[in-house]
């Protein structure tokens, strides 16, 4: 069967529809959450909300948009959805907002880019309502990136959050310098762990420091825990691979990073989970090893394409690649993965070429399996 591809496009005052996640409702229902942005503006601090859409047919068709929770702050991105142990539908997001008021007057930019940091919550009802949100971090403002489809249950019932961060270079914003230059682009991992259902928070005893010499340092980091009881967890890197680390104790301490070169990949994230009926690893992601033959075009900033591989010993090693995305003038990234009953849902970013920038456009792709 052929895979079933629906487009949410940027248009008027929605200048940007992003990263999101899906879950299952306990009526058989999906849901998917994602950032929908409301001004024709689409970079990552512009205003944003929380979209929620319905599908009653395993992900084939989906409803109308609606706005899922108020917002809070300037921008809202970033969503993970899981259904938690005890039942609950948990949610995790990243809010943009400016908490040092006495400095608003000292800044010549958009003051919603000075903090960036997770909140999480919780819905007895499927997501009708939901708990105050958490702070996870709960420490002054600074620029915490939590990518989308992160939030993980280990069997033990501990929640991890894998969490990047940017710590600040200066003491506020400087005129004339874009949001990233306030901020070091050598990110540090940290792993934030809940033992009682998300109520509270905890960083984990260790983080994961870069190499000297990776100068992306370890972005946007992911989570899986294998068969055994050790967690891995991947890293985006410039170093023309994802990097890999391992935690034997639920994610208290943690491997020295090192090269996961059977993922090739330029500066894009990964995304993996554990296949419910074959017990395989799924991962997707960019892959840039030259026998796919594609030439990215600067439209699709590197990228592209975009790749499906499966392992069954636990992410040893991995067969059956197959190229989901080829176009080389799109870029595809910040993937959501979810598994039916009978297929496998993908979202992701698709923009590209002449009409919108890669973070604008949106793609949710139905696998039958």
């Amino acid at each position: 069967m052929a895979d079933n591809i629906i487009d949410i496009p940027h248009g008027k005052d929605n200048g940007r529809n992003s990263e999101g996640a899906f879950a299952t409702l306990r009526d058989g229902r999906l849901v998917f959450v994602y950032t929908r942005y409301n001004t024709d503006e689409w970079a990552d601090q512009a205003h944003a909300d929380l979209a929620v859409r319905h599908s009653a047919d395993d992900g084939r068709t989906w409803g109308e948009s609606r706005i899922l929770l108020p917002n809070r702050a300037q921008n809202v991105m970033s969503v993970s959805l899981l259904r938690l142990q005890d039942g609950r539908l948990a949610m995790a997001y990243l809010e943009k907002s400016f908490k040092d008021r006495q400095l608003r007057h000292q800044l010549p930019l958009d003051p919603g880019i000075l903090d960036c940091r997770p909140f999480f919550c919780v819905s007895d009802d499927d997501g009708a309502t939901w708990s105050e949100p958490v702070d996870v971090c709960g420490v002054p403002p600074s620029y915490f990136i939590l990518n989308n489809d992160r939030l993980v249950q280990l069997r033990s019932g501990r929640i991890v959050l894998p969490i990047a961060v940017h710590h600040a270079t200066t003491p506020r914003m400087e005129p004339g310098k874009p949001p990233a230059a306030n901020h070091s682009a050598r990110a540090e991992s940290y792993f934030f762990l809940s033992d009682d259902g998300g109520a509270t928070w905890r960083e984990a005893s260790q983080c994961c420091y870069p190499p000297q010499g990776l100068t992306s340092g370890l972005r946007e980091p992911g989570v899986v825990e294998l068969a055994d009881g050790r967690l891995m967890a991947w890293f985006r890197t410039n170093g023309g691979c994802q990097y890999k680390a391992f935690s034997p104790d639920s994610g208290e301490s943690w491997s020295a990073p090192e090269p996961a070169r059977e993922f090739p990949s330029n500066e894009s994230p990964l995304s993996m989970k554990r296949h419910p009926k074959t017990g395989e690893l799924v991962a997707v992601w960019c892959d840039i090893d030259p026998r796919w033959g594609i030439t990215p075009t600067p439209t699709s900033w590197g990228r592209t394409p975009l790749v499906m591989a499966f392992s069954s010993d636990e992410g040893a090693t991995w067969h059956g690649h197959r190229v989901l995305e080829d176009a080389p003038d799109h870029g595809f990234c910040y993937i959501a993965m979810h598994f039916t009953a009978d297929a496998l849902l993908l979202a992701y970013c698709c923009g590209g070429g002449d009409e919108s920038a890669v973070l604008q456009d949106l793609r949710i792709r139905r696998i039958p399996c």
